[in-house]
């Protein structure tokens, strides 16, 4: 952690390339269907003759880039880019069709921005400890983890919390289709081969989000979008007001990222549903999580960006790839020669590994003029294309993001029944996310109970393998809070009904 690392990230050539990552990653994350581990895989290729700290830069720009991109999409045509920008979708599409789009990109601008910070800081200055939280989770872990992920249904089904469970276990029930996680069984294919694979997740997501957003813009006459009386541009003055008004929601939810982003496996996906769940727990009375809360784009769009600095704390300390982006960008340093592991930062890498924690940290404070230039012309233009043009361009993107994730005209089959099926459904008051919730939780919980099971039998201590460890006993604890602070939450506003019926 010298000056003379810093100096190399400040070089014009580094920089040019964190800029460069950053436009290019934001561009590709807004596009549904094509993720942030597409957008580092695609280009890593070009890597190869480059400096590894310059490589690296570039890498890590994209990924943060791509993981914000997502926001797009999901405020303006409620389709997640990403699956780290799901929860984006709750309160941001809301915010866009009453002609705040514009607010709501500039608050998902600076929420990123911020949990990026916060994310990369945590990687420069608690690295070596926080990597040991990650070894500290076994497979009991993340089976809790995945329990407390799929109690948040109970948050986040703000209509029919039974419908919400009904969804969250069809979402299960889809994740369990294909080889299974332990034993390679084949389950659920009914001796089709095209369901070998299962349901992918970012098509499940493209799918049941996208499809019913086109359907309802095809079968109505209404605009798309619309926008403010009198607003020119991003509203960059009252999105840092607001921003500045929930600085706790902001730097809570940055945390949470950074600590999800630190165990591998989970992802933003996992981190902005966490926040979103906390930010709706802890709201004040006036707040309508779910209709066009800003909060709830603060919460998410922190956290999911957060996650970036934390997912590389396992990847350079133990060489344990805390995300998929991750796994790539792993790959590589090892074609560059660069091993990661808890002597990196000692060994002559460590100067290559502080370039580029510098090189992130100039990369996310690029994305604040490059995320509200580019959200100010991706508003308007999503605003001024008449939906003869807006229907068929969306479509063509989600077919061919979803082709482009496996090379499979299956897929795109797939996604687009899930998405016909999602229309369905929610004509009857079923929402997309805990379906979603489900199938990405479902493979985590299930990998951790299987796993832990078999070493609970073969130790003949099976309660003690699930409730004996104290990380697992805080687990469950946060797994009950979240499923009782509902029916509390419940009887506290009766109660208060009915003390102000008594006062009238």
């Amino acid at each position: 952690m010298d000056a003379g690392s810093i100096l190399s990230a400040l070089t014009p050539l580094n920089v040019a390339f964190a800029f460069f990552g950053v436009v290019a990653g934001t561009v590709i994350g807004s596009i549904p269907g094509l993720t942030a581990t597409m957008a580092v895989a695609v280009l890593v290729p070009i890597t190869f003759s480059m400096e590894p700290a310059s490589a690296l830069i570039l890498l890590g720009a994209i990924y943060t880039g791509a993981i914000y991109g997502g926001a797009y999409a999901a405020i303006l045509l409620n389709t997640p880019g990403t699956p780290s920008a799901i929860a984006t979708t709750f309160d941001g599409y809301p915010m866009a069709r009453r002609g705040q789009g514009d607010l709501a990109v500039a608050l998902a601008c600076f929420a990123s921005v911020f949990g990026g910070l916060v994310g990369a800081l945590a990687l420069l200055f608690l690295a070596p400890p926080l990597s040991q939280v990650a070894l500290a989770f076994g497979p009991v872990e993340y089976f809790w983890l995945a329990i407390f992920g799929l109690s948040l249904i109970a948050s986040l089904s703000s209509g029919n919390l039974l419908k919400g469970l009904a969804g969250g276990a069809f979402g299960l029930i889809l994740s369990t289709v294909g080889v299974a996680e332990i034993s390679a069984d084949i389950r659920l294919t009914f001796g089709s081969q095209t369901m070998i694979g299962g349901f992918g997740v970012v098509g499940a997501l493209i799918g049941l989000y996208c499809i019913p957003v086109l359907i309802d813009l095809a079968a109505t006459p209404d605009r798309h979008l619309s926008m403010e009386t009198g607003v020119q541009s991003v509203r960059v003055r009252d999105a840092a007001k607001v921003t500045m008004r929930s600085k706790f929601n902001l730097l809570r939810s940055s945390v949470i990222g950074t600590l999800v982003g630190i165990l591998p496996g989970a992802g933003g996906s996992v981190a902005g549903l966490v926040a979103y769940s906390e930010a709706r727990r802890s709201a004040r009375p006036d707040q309508r999580f779910g209709e066009g809360e800003p909060d709830g784009i603060i919460a998410t769009e922190a956290a999911n960006n957060a996650t970036v600095g934390g997912g590389f704390i396992p990847t350079l300390v133990l060489g344990i790839p805390g995300t998929p982006p991750d796994a790539v960008i792993l790959g590589a340093l090892l074609v560059q020669g660069v091993r990661t592991g808890p002597d990196l930062f000692q060994s002559g890498g460590g100067s290559i590994a502080y370039t580029f924690i510098y090189g992130l940290i100039i990369a996310t404070l690029l994305m604040l003029p490059v995320g509200l230039l580019i959200g100010r012309y991706a508003y308007k233009s999503i605003i001024a294309i008449p939906k003869a043009m807006l229907v068929p361009s969306v479509g063509f993107m989600t077919l061919i993001g979803t082709f482009a994730i496996r090379n499979s005209v299956s897929d795109v089959i797939i996604m687009i029944c899930l998405g016909v099926f999602g229309w369905l459904v929610g004509r009857f008051g079923f929402a997309a996310s805990p379906i979603v919730l489900g199938l990405i939780l479902g493979p985590i919980a299930e990998q951790g109970f299987v796993q832990t099971w078999i070493i609970g039998s073969a130790t003949d201590d099976l309660a003690g393998m699930f409730f004996g460890r104290p990380i697992s006993q805080a687990i469950v604890a946060f797994t009950a809070l979240s499923l009782l602070y509902p029916v509390f939450a419940a009887r506290r506003r009766k109660r208060l009904a009915a003390d102000v019926e008594g006062d009238s």
